[in-house]
């Protein structure tokens, strides 16, 4: 069934991520409600790609079982990871390390940028918010937080660790070499949004550094959470070279990050009260990624630089992580372009990205559309530079 030309179910999509993007207090009943009518509606009339009624329906979640338990694993994993790194006493450190002028904003812009990419961009821009809030005694600019979202964005971009779409792509079987030249996009727009950001946040309130005494970092912590992460890229490696014909049954990441996790528990005891909120907003996710998996990606357009440059501006509007499983399902793009794209495209407005969300909920002045893009404006202009620039050096290379 269609309308026009658009088969029913991309209505309902939409519809669905419309709906989470107005209701973003209600955003877990919103995409839950979206997975059951999609679902609903695939069994009374064209099935599943696996088959029609309620056989088709088992069929579909069997073969997506595995990349879906992959997700809610590193996703529940990653916030006790982002919990470890935090208690750590590694953050309180970083005011240490900021110039007294607009180069104090610059580096912590910059300090978010590397944190996404072996932390997590949700976990890297609350780190940055909290710090911005300590330096900037409270006073922090909308265009700056910004500018932050977009630091944590573009720094997740390129690595496959550093933000769930491209975790997602790796658990699909794309390489992290795929996907990390998006970090020529992502420096390129680094540099556009970083300064005039710094320079906005110094005029707005100078940075003010604290003298008082450090707690002593807990060294312990620091190691769990490098031993998280080594042991997540030496089983994504080995599963690829020796298992790869597991790797669509088996979840082999999440459990690498669980097992880490529960092999160091005795060592340092993670913080599972993080657990109930992490739980739903991985739900959430997972409400949209199944409704995507359901879509008929071949009634989508040709992958492209221009479908690409696009899906960045809708992530902005959608959230990214069903746009980027449409992309896989469909396949044929080149995914470090992608990868920038619905990465980086999401922080031109406050709630085009989890990032985003995360921060305005530290500071509620950054909920207001046109106040973010009125403060951010140069972040718009960052994404468009950056997607020149990485087409102009390496050009579109679809896989």
């Amino acid at each position: 069934m269609t309308l026009g030309s658009i088969p029913l179910e991309f209505v309902l999509f939409a519809l669905t991520l419309l709906g989470v993007a107005m209701f973003h207090r209600h955003a877990l009943a919103v995409a839950a409600s979206g997975l059951v009518v999609i679902t609903v509606f695939k069994l009374l009339t064209s099935g599943f790609h696996a088959g029609a009624g309620i056989p088709g329906l088992l069929a579909h979640l069997g073969e997506e079982s595995s990349g879906l338990a992959n997700l809610f694993m590193l996703l529940t994993g990653f916030a006790l990871l982002s919990r470890h790194f935090e208690q750590s006493h590694l953050p309180g450190r970083l005011p240490d390390m900021l110039p007294d002028d607009w180069r104090g904003g610059f580096v912590l812009l910059a300090l978010v940028f590397v944190m996404s990419g072996f932390l997590d961009n949700i976990a890297a821009a609350l780190i940055g918010g909290t710090v911005a809030s300590s330096v900037f005694r409270g006073r922090v600019h909308v265009g700056y937080l910004a500018a932050l979202v977009a630091s944590a964005n573009a720094g997740g971009a390129g690595g496959v660790i550093g933000d769930t779409t491209t975790t997602m792509m790796w658990i699909d079987g794309v390489s992290p070499l795929d996907v990390l030249h998006a970090y020529v996009a992502a420096a390129a727009s680094f540099l556009v949004f970083g300064i005039p950001g710094s320079i906005q946040q110094q005029r707005f309130a100078p940075i003010a550094k604290s003298d008082t005494e450090h707690t002593p970092l807990d060294w312990p912590r620091v190691a769990i959470v490098g031993l998280i992460l080594v042991s997540a890229i030496a089983t994504n490696v080995t599963a690829n070279l020796h298992f790869k014909e597991y790797t669509h049954h088996v979840p082999f990441l999440g459990l690498a990050v669980w097992g880490a996790l529960l092999v160091t528990a005795g060592w340092r005891r993670p913080d599972w009260s993080a657990l109930p909120d992490a739980l739903t907003g991985t739900i959430f996710l997972l409400c949209l990624v199944t409704a995507a998996t359901m879509m008929p990606v071949e009634h989508l357009p040709a992958p492209s630089w221009q479908s690409a440059l696009g899906l960045g501006f809708v992530s902005a509007v959608f959230d990214n992580i069903p746009l980027t499983k449409l992309a896989l399902e469909q396949g044929g793009y080149d995914w470090g372009v992608l990868a920038y794209a619905v990465g980086f495209g999401g922080s031109m407005i406050w709630f085009g990205s989890s990032a985003g969300v995360a921060v305005s909920n530290l500071f509620p002045q950054a909920r207001s559309v046109w106040t973010w893009l009125r403060a951010g404006w140069y972040v718009p202009i960052a994404y468009l530079v950056g997607f020149a620039v990485l087409l102009a050096t390496l050009g579109w290379r679809p896989h």
